[in-house]
């Protein structure tokens, strides 16, 4: 079987600053790695590369066996993914939850169901445009899109981070309940949170993987 992701020798700058340097990373079916580093190692950048946001310098990136810049509509469809910070979408939650179902095909009922579970009554904010929800409604509100799609791949970025710890137990307990056979990637500070969860490690430093091996229960 093919991998997931398959990522080689991947190299990108800004204003001539190496970013990613020489990257080469493997996600198979299955695997839910928690990838970790300092400020700046070039996570986030190298996950967005995965989602075609950015023209590489050089290397090659797929997703299931697809180029995320030239075939992105197609990758973009597989993914469900959680930025650390949300997008100023000036939609109401409404419009959102529209928006959502007719690009994706997913309920907005199986939608504003996922929210419940983390106790989020979106019905009680239709009217209400995103971006004026409060740091963890908006991110209860993007878990919950992701969750309901059954995204084959899930990329968090600091998924928790404008979450109490309440809905942070929430979180963890939908993903544990997910009755099919995922992969993801957690960017995040907070390894421990994450026991039970992930399976693998990758450690990133300088636009390096420094460390990439197994988690053991």
């Amino acid at each position: 079987m093919s991998p997931i992701v398959e990522i080689s020798n991947v190299r990108k700058k800004f204003l001539g600053t190496p970013v990613l340097d020489g990257v080469t990373l493997k996600i198979e079916a299955g695997d839910r790695i928690a990838m970790l580093g300092p400020n700046g190692a070039g996570k986030t950048t190298l996950v967005r590369s995965m989602l075609g946001f950015y023209h590489l310098d050089g290397g090659t990136i797929r997703v299931l066996g697809r180029d995320p810049v030239r075939e992105r509509v197609e990758v973009l469809k597989a993914i469900g993914f959680i930025p650390q910070l949300p997008p100023p979408v000036k939609l109401s939650i409404d419009e959102l939850l529209m928006y959502v179902e007719r690009s994706s095909g997913v309920a907005a009922e199986a939608i504003v169901a996922q929210a419940g579970r983390m106790d989020l009554d979106l019905k009680a904010h239709a009217s209400k445009p995103f971006f004026k929800l409060s740091g963890g409604m908006k991110q209860k509100l993007l878990i919950a899109i992701a969750l309901a799609r059954r995204s084959r791949l899930f990329v968090f970025d600091e998924p928790t981070a404008s979450l109490d710890p309440k809905a942070r137990e929430l979180f963890y307990r939908l993903l544990t309940e997910l009755d099919y056979d995922y992969s993801a990637i957690y960017i995040t500070h907070r390894l421990e949170e994450l026991e039970g969860l992930v399976n693998r490690k990758v450690y990133m430093e300088l636009g390096k993987v420094v460390e990439d091996e197994p988690i053991t229960a």
